[in-house]
């Protein structure tokens, strides 16, 4: 269940409530006249079944209270309620099952800002996976797997592309390129200073390093591993499981390829730095396909969801 809580200018309640009483899975309607103070109006209080909320928040956009008032929305963690076990019954589809669009849009769009964090998450993360091709430590590949960030981007140029929104595509790229090529840059910084130290040698790239050769060794089972990946990580997303995203970092090598490309060029191996980044290029361009198509997959069956329902 969904509690949704909004302030509506007074002339506007009616409209909302009237919305929210025919909404299918909607209960515990609250109304506080002239409770608001910033912005100035009603208070009004819901719970929804997930599978009907993202038809409700659509209707509160349609008569603008994004724009007059506001709409905040936060999941429930325990309702116990005989209405709500009934609103939950009375609307379609599985809760599990459901997309909330708005906020999948809003999460993407944070996750996707090119900030300071994401920027030195995607560094760290690559510098790690640096150290664990040079040492052909496939326990260090894992873990620079799940601290870099990456995902957010390649789920925000999805979601885009679905909404048809270009200009969060491009900031999703840019957001996506930009931080790559600043976390290569100072992975192969990275990688000089630790020569000069002595701790890394051009011998070690050179080496056969078996646990991690495959990294700038691609072929289409890196593409097909990418793929199922993509799926992977927006169903995890858009039914708010995300624990599953840890599962999906692990299983992809965008962050180890950047970060071997960088020691690769770092020491004028071009064979495995070209290498390596046809392995990130493939990794990245699965999981947005994937992404894309799985989000057109399920927007065409909620579709299909509420068709039926009206119908019934």
């Amino acid at each position: 269940m969904l509690h949704l809580r909004l302030i509506t200018p007074a002339d506007r309640t009616d409209d909302v409530v009237r919305l929210i009483e025919k909404t299918v899975g909607t209960t515990h309607l609250v109304v506080l006249p002239g409770a608001a103070r910033n912005p100035a109006g009603d208070v009004v209080m819901c719970d929804v079944a997930r599978e009907a909320g993202d038809e409700l928040i659509g209707g509160l956009r349609e008569l603008e209270l994004d724009k007059t008032g506001s709409i905040a929305v936060e999941d429930i963690d325990l309702s116990l309620s005989k209405r709500a076990d009934k609103a939950e019954a009375e609307a379609p589809g599985e809760g599990a099952d459901a997309v909330l669009w708005e906020h999948l849009a809003d999460a993407s769009h944070e996750e996707s800002t090119l900030s300071v964090t994401y920027v030195a998450l995607l560094a760290v993360a690559t510098m790690l996976a640096a150290c664990g091709v040079m040492l052909d430590n496939a326990i260090l590949i894992v873990g620079a797997m799940a601290v870099g960030p990456e995902f957010g981007p390649l789920a925000g140029i999805s979601t885009a592309l679905v909404r048809r929104v270009p200009h969060l595509v491009w900031r999703s790229l840019w957001a996506l390129l930009a931080g790559f090529a600043v976390a290569m840059v100072l992975t192969a910084g990275f990688s000089w200073l630790l020569d000069s130290l002595g701790l890394f040698e051009k011998s070690m790239v050179e080496a056969p390093r078996p646990n991690t050769a495959f990294i700038w060794k691609p072929d289409w089972m890196s593409f097909v591993v990418a793929f199922l990946a993509g799926i992977a990580g927006t169903l995890s997303l858009t039914s708010a499981k995300s624990g599953a995203l840890i599962g999906v970092a692990i299983s992809v090598t965008t962050v180890p390829a950047a970060a071997n490309a960088a020691v690769a060029l770092s020491y004028t191996d071009y064979s495995q730095m070209w290498g390596s980044t046809w392995q990130l290029l493939a990794n990245l361009g699965g999981i947005v396909l994937a992404g894309t198509l799985t989000l057109l997959l399920q927007k065409w069956f909620w579709a299909k969801q509420r068709v039926h329902s009206t119908a019934g």
